[in-house]
């Protein structure tokens, strides 16, 4: 619990104190809530978890079954809208905007949600699905979706989303700046232009020749 505690008070500059955030941030509210629920789903009193995850997600509008693997340090902002599929991995440290969906891609059996590494930021409205793996480090921007394996370290946005950033440089440590987030498509047609003007001052040589 405190781990979730603290993670809301580092990474919401609007936190200023731990009883605050008990009782007026639903996102600490539901992860708090999973572990009994996950406790109870372990040693077999599944329907009990289920009510109790249902009660939880119409208080706070986070949903989380009871089974997914939530890690230490978790923060969820907002919360409202937030849904984690059965068999979804969360890691250690990992941030979730509202709206975020780690979801399935049909009704086939196993594995069949998101495994999410550590240092993960999923930006608001973001979907993740299917039994897909996201590094760690990966910064997810808003409203992407993210249907394939993202390698460590990157930036993916876009529907479906596109590695955006992939340099080497050390992840930043503070919350997603959505605005700040490059669109791969923008950058394309950059290059495309860079590229037809470097062509038709081909051609004018040519042509003066």
């Amino acid at each position: 619990m405190w781990s979730y505690i603290n993670a809301a008070l580092e990474k919401d500059p609007a936190a200023r104190h731990w009883l605050e955030v008990v009782l007026a941030y639903p996102g600490v509210q539901a992860l708090v809530a999973h572990r009994i629920s996950h406790f109870f789903w372990r040693i077999g009193l599944k329907t009990f978890a289920r009510v109790l995850s249902h009660i939880v997600r119409f208080f706070t509008g986070v949903e989380i079954h009871p089974a997914a693997r939530i890690g230490e340090g978790v923060f969820i902002d907002h919360g409202a809208g937030v849904v984690i599929g059965e068999t979804a991995e969360v890691g250690d440290g990992t941030t979730i905007f509202q709206g975020v969906t780690l979801g399935g891609t049909g009704k086939e059996g196993g594995k069949r949600h998101p495994t999410v590494g550590r240092g993960v930021v999923i930006g608001a409205g973001a979907i993740i699905l299917g039994p897909v793996r996201i590094g760690d480090n990966v910064r997810v921007g808003a409203g992407s979706v993210v249907l394939k394996d993202v390698e460590d370290g990157v930036t993916v946005v876009g529907v479906p989303a596109r590695v955006a950033r992939r340099n080497g440089e050390r992840v930043r440590r503070r919350p997603l700046d959505h605005r700040d987030v490059p669109d791969p498509i923008v950058v394309r047609i950059g290059q495309l232009e860079d590229k037809v003007e470097s062509l038709m001052q081909a051609v004018s040589v040519l042509r003066g020749r």
